[in-house]
């Protein structure tokens, strides 16, 4: 908590005004992040329109902002890989965060209407966005440029490894 009061130039009393604990506020911080992501991807939702657009609608908007926003897309990263994010994930997953997760709605939709294969959850979630984080991280190191092609190519791909083939 010193370093981050002396990195913003205040007190490190001043930062227990507004945060009881270094967990609440790398929670909070992780929360007003999350909220931002949400906002970004709901911008022009495709709303009523097949699954595949709104899927690519979610995908490509995700990496637009992950590359966009590369201090953000490397905390919300840091943040699920540890014990903070490992958790909110295995709620989400179990059904147990309370939330309605726009992409878990989209994917039972899709099953439901068979366009989308009968796997779990949690694959599909790996299926759709690994790769994406995967890409947004290397583009963010400088190890590949994506242009607005790539990115649609991208999950366009994520979409054909998650649609029934039938």
């Amino acid at each position: 908590m010193a370093e981050i009061a002396e990195k913003a130039g205040v007190g490190a009393g001043t930062i227990y005004r507004y945060f009881d604990n270094k967990d609440v506020l790398i929670i909070q911080l992780y929360q007003e992040l999350e909220r931002d992501l949400v906002a970004t991807v709901q911008e022009g939702f495709p709303t009523g329109k097949p699954v595949r657009e709104r899927f690519l609608h979610i995908g490509t908007k995700l990496l637009r902002y992950c590359i966009s926003h590369p201090l953000y897309f490397r905390y919300i990263e840091q943040y699920h890989n540890s014990p903070y994010g490992a958790s909110l994930r295995k709620d989400k997953i179990m059904d147990k965060s309370g939330d309605q997760h726009l992409f878990k709605q989209l994917l039972k939709e899709g099953i439901a209407e068979r366009v989308v294969k009968d796997l779990p959850i949690f694959v599909h979630f790996a299926l759709a966005f690994g790769p994406v984080i995967s890409l947004a991280r290397d583009h963010v190191l400088g190890l590949v440029t994506l242009d607005e092609e790539l990115i649609f190519k991208t999950v366009e791909a994520c979409w054909d490894g998650i649609k029934e083939n039938t």
